[in-house]
């Protein structure tokens, strides 16, 4: 269970990222978190896990507060803490083995790490874990020769690679073509869901949001002000999110999305059929 109880960021600036934030997230629900540039989504992200120090509020994970943490409880808990990156952040020169783990770094010594001689169970894990993600065949392939949905699924294995208690994801289909966007988003609910894990997902595309995610908080100027089920945000909701704009365009492509996908399991079904004729 994550709690983040009236949580604000201000910046010597003035700025306010992050305005008396609440919300719970039980274990094995997906959020998606929506809003306009500069309505502080990465900021909260950033905040949960501590990257960014909020000026005021907790964050509570699993009982422990995160915000109340010292140098060393603060590397224990992000231990439990996996994240994934738009940009993957990966490193280009070691192996897909190799990057994914580098989940295992806050638990093994600084010696085991340098010589990447990690436990065995963690070499199997990891195994384990890339056969999951669909890279069983890219084990000793280096980081900088794969495409843009290997490398995101890369980062999946290697956030899971951690054993997290929760999963910050920022912008994960960013840079991505629409069919591997869907199947990287897919991905990760489908690992949320088989390991009751947690997960916040920062997103600019509301129609993945909405196919994907079981609950919806949508971010204005750093105040929450939608938070529910994907089918209750409406046209007035996302006016409230984002400005007033013409959303017909977002119901088109969810009615697309359906209309295709209701195609390809016709096709999938005429071909079983035909199978069975033979």
């Amino acid at each position: 269970m994550l709690r983040v109880s009236d949580l604000s960021k201000h910046y010597k600036t003035g700025d306010e990222a992050l305005r008396g934030v609440s919300f719970e997230v039980p274990a094995g629900q997906v959020v998606a978190l929506i809003g306009p540039s500069g309505s502080g989504k990465s900021t909260l992200i950033r905040c949960i896990n501590r990257l960014v120090k909020p000026t005021s509020g907790r964050v509570e994970l699993n009982g422990t507060d995160i915000t109340r943490l010292g140098r060393g409880g603060l590397r224990r808990a992000r231990r439990h803490m996996g994240m994934i990156f738009q940009e993957y952040a990966l490193v280009e020169r070691l192996t897909v083995m190799e990057n994914v783990l580098s989940g295992r770094l806050g638990y093994v010594s600084f010696w085991r790490s340098f010589f990447r001689r990690f436990p065995r169970r963690d070499v199997d894990k990891a195994f384990a874990l890339l056969e999951r993600v669909g890279l069983s065949d890219q084990v000793d392939k280096r980081a900088s020769a794969l495409s843009g949905g290997q490398r995101q699924r890369v980062g999946i294995a290697r956030a899971l690679e951690q054993d997290p208690e929760l999963l910050l994801v920022d912008e994960p289909t960013a840079s991505l073509d629409p069919k591997t966007a869907r199947q990287i988003m897919r991905l990760i609910t489908e690992v949320c869901r088989e390991r009751d894990l947690p997960a916040i997902i920062s997103l600019h595309d509301v129609p993945l949001a909405k196919m994907f995610a079981d609950r919806i908080i949508g971010l204005r100027a750093g105040e929450i002000v939608f938070d529910g089920a994907p089918k209750a945000l409406t046209d007035a909701k996302l006016t409230d999110i984002y400005g007033e704009e013409d959303w017909t365009q977002i119901h088109d492509g969810e009615d697309a999305e359906q209309a295709g996908a209701h195609g390809l399991s016709e096709a999938h079904a005429k071909e079983e059929r035909m199978a069975g004729l033979k």
